[in-house]
């Protein structure tokens, strides 16, 4: 039952925080796109204008007059820059110049030109700008309000709104290209210039019943975004100048402060940017081909690896066993690290970085899971086997548990019974501790002659033992192997024997009765107390062969069913007569 649920309350405890996208999720899904996401080139048509603090400095410090950013403008244009984005708000008339907002204004109507708009909390909302919703008019990102260029400035150049909020973990990767109002729809800035610069005069979204799909401009490819309408930013190396270079011909410019103190430092992926890089990064992005997003089913389809990889590596290895479980989970995690990869680099944000924990966590748990198991199953074996098998057969059934044959199964198998001779005489003409003694030593010999064939020690009678073979573990060959232990014990015997004698001791002798046939083998006994063991008339019959060594006057008696199956050359004796039996029994001995 609580193998059971193993699986149950794992898939639990990975699939739940995954779902929900908790916060260390999802900062380590956008880590890994911020590694993953392919470098991209500049499109060639942006150039950032940075006015440092060496600029501030020649122009006699902040803020610059009106005047001055007319002249600044002009310069741009002069210079062949197809437009100027400012990335600055004038939120009030200048003061240092006389007749500056009108000059600057009249600079800013002389080529395309857009002033940004920066978010306040304040709900004020700009004029919103033409849009075409083709499908549901839902989703979206919502502008808490912004703060506007004064009217004459508004009036000569076009307004986006220098969004760019961040992520969980503080850095920005997307922006939305549009913002939705109470009234409608307002640009961020780098959509702005995109579209002034195709000269378009509205935008086209796309909808699903999920939210934003794709952003469409004239002229321009249509740009997959998600829900909200946000586009993963791309940061790339546009090629950046100041107010003394001004190498700007052929480009749009987006101008802004990087004088310390002035503009605020966005966190990034790459670093920390000012606004007017974030807002290129976003031209640049929305250029370029195959620009990576997060499509609208990125969690179902991280949602189904998931799923579907941890339950394949808890079934692998629970039924393919841990070797070729662990290869076969190997293979499923390197498929699935490339899958991931391959989408990142098409484009495709499908995140599989916790389905990769996942798929680890799932596979080390269910390699536990079975190794506890088979740990188990060895401890098992060695406690129900210890005492019956050699130990190197008791380690070869720990490796191949399936080998047992232990569960009251019947069983074609060959026996040998054993009994020392004279011992009750002997034992009343030593001290008891030369019967320790000698005892063990008799028993000794036989249970080494025994394991040398591989066969079961059963257990000890007083002086009498009983040996089985192809009982616990499969032996086709049992006949001869219950032979050759036979003889071996008869070596054993009297190689002791001649120990005997020079430690003063009397010889010994023993009679073995061998015979075998079908037996049911298992654990028998009570529930608190039980071993493993034969039951059957071969068994029986094993130990009246051992009892009729006396009156056959051999040492060792063999039954029918083990001669005539057996490799050795036996010679036939009287046939024997039991109790039990109404016929004599056919009996052999060596030749």
């Amino acid at each position: 039952m609580i193998k059971k649920l193993v699986p149950l309350v794992l898939f639990a405890i990975l699939a739940l925080p995954f779902l929900y996208q908790t916060t260390p999720l999802e900062v380590l899904k956008l880590k890994t796109f911020d590694a993953l996401i392919p470098e991209q080139q500049e499109s060639g048509y942006f150039t950032v204008l940075n006015i440092t603090d060496d600029d501030i400095n020649r122009e006699g410090g902040y803020p610059l007059s009106r005047q001055r950013l007319s002249e600044i403008q002009k310069k741009i244009t002069d210079r062949g820059a197809i437009g100027v984005g400012w990335v600055v708000t004038f939120p009030n008339k200048g003061r240092l110049s006389a007749n500056g907002d009108q000059a600057f204004a009249d600079a800013l109507s002389q080529a395309p030109s857009v002033l940004a708009m920066f978010e306040n909390d304040k709900g004020i909302y700009p004029k919103t700008t033409g849009t075409v919703i083709l499908g549901p008019d839902m989703g979206g990102t919502f502008a808490t309000g912004v703060t506007q260029n004064i009217p004459i400035l508004a009036q000569s150049a076009n307004q986006g709104i220098a969004v760019a909020r961040a992520e969980v973990d503080s850095l920005v990767r997307r922006i939305p290209l549009l913002l939705r109002t109470p009234d409608g729809w307002v640009p961020a800035f780098g959509t702005e210039v995109l579209k002034i610069l195709a000269g378009a005069d509205t935008y086209v979204i796309k909808t699903n019943d999920n939210g934003l799909e794709e952003i469409r401009v004239r002229g321009l490819p249509a740009v997959p975004v998600d829900s909200l309408g946000r586009k993963w930013i791309s940061f790339v190396n546009t090629p950046q100048t100041d107010l003394q270079e001004m190498d700007v011909e052929g480009r749009f410019v987006f101008v802004g402060f990087t004088a310390k103190g002035i503009m605020p430092q966005l966190s990034s992926p790459v670093g920390y940017l000012e606004p007017h890089k974030i807002q290129a990064a976003l031209a640049e992005s929305i250029l370029i081909e195959n620009s990576p997003y997060v499509p609208d089913y990125a969690l179902a389809v991280e949602t189904g690896i998931l799923l579907v990889s941890m339950g394949l590596m808890w079934l692998i290895l629970n039924v393919f066993g841990i070797t070729l479980g662990i290869t076969l989970g190997t293979l499923i995690m390197t498929a699935t690290a490339y899958y991931g990869f391959w989408t990142i680099q098409q484009g495709l944000l499908i995140d599989v970085t916790w389905t990769l924990i996942a798929q680890f966590i799932t596979g080390s748990t269910a390699f536990y899971v079975r190794f506890r198991e088979q740990y188990k199953a060895r401890q098992l074996i060695k406690q129900q086997f210890g005492k019956y098998l050699d130990p190197r057969m008791v380690k070869k059934l720990q490796k191949n548990p399936e080998l047992c044959q232990i569960n009251g199964a019947r069983v074609d198998c060959s026996i040998i019974f054993t009994d020392l001779r004279g011992f009750t005489s002997l034992s009343e003409s030593v001290e008891p501790e030369m019967v320790t003694y000698i005892m063990n030593s008799v028993l000794d010999v036989q249970v080494q002659a025994v394991n040398q064939f591989s066969g079961v020690t059963d257990k000890f009678i007083g002086d009498a033992g009983m040996f089985h073979f192809n009982t616990i573990i499969p032996q086709p060959d049992h006949h001869n192997l219950a032979c050759d232990a036979a003889k071996q014990i008869e070596k054993n015997i009297i190689e002791l024997n001649l120990r005997f004698v020079e430690e003063g001791i009397p010889e010994i002798a023993i009679g073995i009765g061998v015979n075998s046939g079908v037996c049911l083998a298992g654990n028998f006994g009570a529930s608190n107390r039980f071993a493993f063991s034969l039951i059957g008339d071969p068994c029986n019959v094993a130990a009246r062969l051992e009892s009729g060594t006396k009156e056959a006057g051999v040492g060792t008696l063999i039954g029918h069913e083990t001669a005539r199956n057996c490799k050795y050359v036996l010679k036939s004796l009287k046939p024997l007569k039991v109790k039990g039996k109404a016929e004599a029994l056919k009996v052999y001995t060596w030749a």
